[in-house]
């Protein structure tokens, strides 16, 4: 399937498709809304197959790429649902110990878009480890509204204790400095900054796209440097986010703010629409720059 930009998608349709994946409407009705769009011999079901993510635009570096190499681990997590199972790459020619990227999925768990984000980590030197938050279910499915419906059933305070435990078994692997960051999207995003929260000290840096903030109580516990990166037309995420910064702010909190204008939600993921390329390579070159400021340095 041909590869289509958010610009040729009325907005319209874009945040509806947003209350779909984000649970606050169910197919039917997302199908019905979408309905109305269905034009010139085009039906509601293939505006909906040409939204969903394929996986095969996303891969920017390759499995078996030499440079990295690549597994899964399972991490012990007894306050949580007992494991984890997550995405290890690492550099393939590592000289000492590296620092740590805890890599956090959106609301589907650990599909190949976050797999690869993690690849492209290892290509930076770091060690990226991405936990599957639907272990406990099974793990994730390869299909994304299946993935999305398990999601639901896991409870989610257990799951953040999951992702907990995959930092602190990141932070203390032998191979790791000891500094670990995080990287987290949509449901990572809100993760990373709960992460931020409950992790304090442990925690060097985090970079939430799009993620849902932490409450302006908590915001002292953060220790960790933030970077928060928002698009510019993501009404819902963005309205938690002046509180947030004020919080930042009063609370002495290291941290910048980046607003991409004229981007949807979900602009990172090069695997559908939503994705704009050039706010997505200028939010990645951010990124690293950040860890390796922060982590690294």
């Amino acid at each position: 399937m041909e590869r289509k930009q958010a610009s040729e998608y009325p907005q319209e349709l874009l945040n509806l498709f947003d209350k779909f994946v984000h649970g606050d409407i169910d197919r039917r009705s997302f199908m019905e809304g979408a309905q109305k769009f269905a034009v010139g011999g085009v039906t509601a079901a293939a505006l909906v197959e040409s939204l969903t993510p394929n996986f095969a635009w996303a891969q920017q570096v390759a499995k078996d790429d030499a440079r990295i190499k690549v597994g899964y681990e399972t991490v012990a997590s007894p306050e949580g649902n007992g494991s984890i199972k997550g995405y290890l790459a690492r550099p393939a020619k590592a000289g000492g110990k590296l620092p740590g990227i805890l890599v956090i999925h959106e609301n589907r768990g650990l599909n190949p878009y976050i797999e690869d984000v993690a690849r492209r980590l290892a290509t930076e030197n770091y060690i990226a480890f991405a936990p599957d938050g639907l272990t406990s279910v099974g793990g994730y499915p390869g299909n994304e509204d299946e993935a999305r419906s398990m999601f639901g059933k896991v409870d989610g305070t257990k799951m953040t204790a999951d992702f907990v435990a995959a930092a602190r078994w990141l932070k203390g692997r032998s191979d790791c400095t000891g500094k670990i960051g995080a990287v987290g999207f949509c449901f990572g995003g809100g993760m990373t900054n709960k992460l931020a929260v409950l992790l304090g000290s442990e925690l060097s840096a985090g970079v939430p796209f799009y993620g849902g903030v932490a409450p302006a109580a908590d915001v002292p516990k953060i220790k960790a440097a933030m970077m928060l990166q928002y698009a510019g037309l993501d009404t819902r995420i963005n309205a938690g986010w002046p509180a947030y910064e004020e919080a930042l702010k009063a609370n002495n909190v290291t941290y910048q703010g980046f607003i991409y204008e004229n981007t949807n939600h979900g602009f990172h993921n090069d695997t559908t629409p939503r994705y704009d390329k050039a706010a997505a390579e200028l939010a990645w070159k951010r990124t690293l720059e950040h860890f390796a400021k922060y982590v690294r340095g």
